[in-house]
């Protein structure tokens, strides 16, 4: 299916990502990170190589007591900021004993008149109305050093914008409504399966995303041709013969290890092992979605009006026109990039793919991977318990500073809606922290915390369906800890 010529194929499977929560790393513990961001704040900041270094320092300290003191602190703070020129952290509090707490870990301060969480809670009146933002206002936020809600407006319709303000029910002293000539875009996450543009317009669909771009089939374009939504060009292509190309997409395009499944979600891709014959294997295109069928032969040739192309996978999942290019995955592993065949997705047909190992081996490409996903089926998982946190036990041991992943280094699906608890406890003087992640189709985010100054959490979360899984952070201190939680 040469782009829209030769039958079109190919697909993408499920699977799903994680992230753990953030943890600042020192210049000492991650040397190579540190050596890119430091050559990058030399250009983008103005920098030199020592002021680089100094600033670094100082914003590792800046970031630990920003954590202690929002501990510390709790309902008494104002929000912190970064000075850079004083290269130290500021804490805006509500009162002077908050103040005096703030002095004592380094960090300067200043007394303001609404706590962070009012910010947040004025913020999100304006959220919620929203779809009566005039079109001149592209954004709002917060700005702790204000200790108000910046709202942009662009042109002269500072007007509009404070009326939209008075409409949400925010006070109007609460506001900075500043003049902006911004004008947001989109930036376009390459994902397997999505569609993209050659030269004037001829569609095929990405394949899989690995480093600087994304590989695809070759008939689809030559090495030079650009390419649109994504924006890129293609750095090398090889059809016939072979079928395969690599695309090296444009800053501001984000390569994601996942695949479009075209039912609202994405399926993660997490390595590259070849499926055995038999197996199963699902395709994603942008002209048909989503289909499945199993791998019939490997190392199969095929001859189109163009030429041979050898080493094929051979499968009976349908395709057409458009898909070419597209991902086609067997579980979580990537499988090939759709090259053509014979058939549509209305009476069924055959469809080759390019196997992706050989692309990246001849390009020396990496695959973008998302590892630690919920698989296709439901994981294995202990007997759902029941009570507040009366129910599964888990125990481990953790140094200051580590992670640990319940239940046992997974997660846990649920099917109906209700409420997640769970009662962590650590080490008699430690702080040991309790998070509750949710799994949003393309990676593992924080939907309930506690985060005390203590070594005891308690968390309740009432959620929708779906994969969860709970984080354990040994902020200060470590030892054995006991986690028991409770699900709908």
């Amino acid at each position: 299916m040469a782009r829209t010529r030769i039958p079109a194929v190919l697909a993408v499977a499920t699977a799903v990502a994680s992230t753990a929560v953030a943890i600042t790393l020192s210049a000492e513990a991650a040397p190579a990170a540190q050596d890119g961001m430091r050559v990058a704040m030399q250009r983008d900041l103005g920098l030199s190589a020592a002021q680089a270094d100094t600033r670094l320092s100082s914003e590792d300290r800046a970031s630990k007591a920003d954590r202690s003191l929002r501990k510390q602190l709790a309902n008494r703070l104002g929000g912190t900021w970064y000075d850079a020129g004083r290269g130290r952290l500021v804490v805006a509090v509500t009162d002077n004993a908050a103040a005096a707490t703030a002095r004592a870990a380094g960090a300067d301060t200043v007394v303001v008149g609404r706590t962070e969480a009012q910010l947040d809670e004025l913020k999100a009146r304006l959220d919620a109305n929203l779809a009566k933002s005039p079109r001149t206002v592209p954004g709002w936020y917060v700005d702790p050093t204000g200790n108000k809600i910046v709202v942009q407006s662009r042109g002269n319709a500072l007007s509009a914008a404070r009326a939209f303000v008075a409409a949400s029910g925010v006070p109007a002293d609460a506001v900075s409504v500043v003049a902006s000539d911004e004008a947001p875009r989109k930036l376009i996450d390459v994902v397997g399966g999505n569609a993209y543009y050659i030269g004037s317009g001829t569609r095929c669909s990405v394949g899989f995303s690995v480093n600087g771009g994304f590989v695809t089939a070759g008939h689809c374009g030559t090495s030079g041709a650009s390419t649109t939504q994504p924006s890129g060009s293609f750095a090398g292509s090889s059809f016939p013969g072979n079928d395969y190309a690599f695309v090296r997409v444009a800053a501001g395009n984000t390569p994601v290890g996942a695949v479009n499944n075209y039912s609202g979600g994405r399926v993660a891709v997490a390595g590259s092992t070849d499926a055995p014959v038999g197996s199963s294997i699902c395709r994603s295109g942008s002209t048909t979605g989503w289909h499945c069928g199993t791998i019939q032969a490997r190392n199969a040739s095929v001859t189109y009006a163009e030429g041979t192309i050898t080493g094929l996978i051979r499968t009976n999942v349908c395709a057409e026109p458009g898909d070419s290019g597209g991902s086609a995955i067997s579980g979580s592993q990537a499988q090939g990039v759709t090259s053509g065949g014979s058939g549509n997705c209305t009476s069924g047909g055959t469809t080759y793919f390019q196997p992706v190992n050989e692309i990246l081996q001849v390009y020396g490409l990496t695959l973008v991977t998302n590892g630690g996903n919920p698989p296709t089926t439901t994981p294995p998982t202990s007997t759902p318990p029941t009570g507040n946190c009366t129910g599964a036990s888990y125990t481990g041991t953790l140094a200051g500073g580590g992670t640990a992943i319940q239940p046992n280094n997974s997660y846990y699906q649920t099917t109906a809606s209700g409420t997640h608890r769970g009662c962590l406890s650590g080490p008699a003087g430690t702080d040991f922290d309790l998070y509750l992640q949710k799994w949003n189709g393309s990676t593992w985010a924080n939907v309930a915390s506690g985060t005390t100054p203590t070594n005891a959490e308690s968390v309740s979360y009432s959620g929708t369906s779906g994969y969860y899984r709970w984080q354990v952070h040994a902020y200060s201190g470590g030892g054995s800890y006991t986690l028991r939680t409770s699900r709908p």
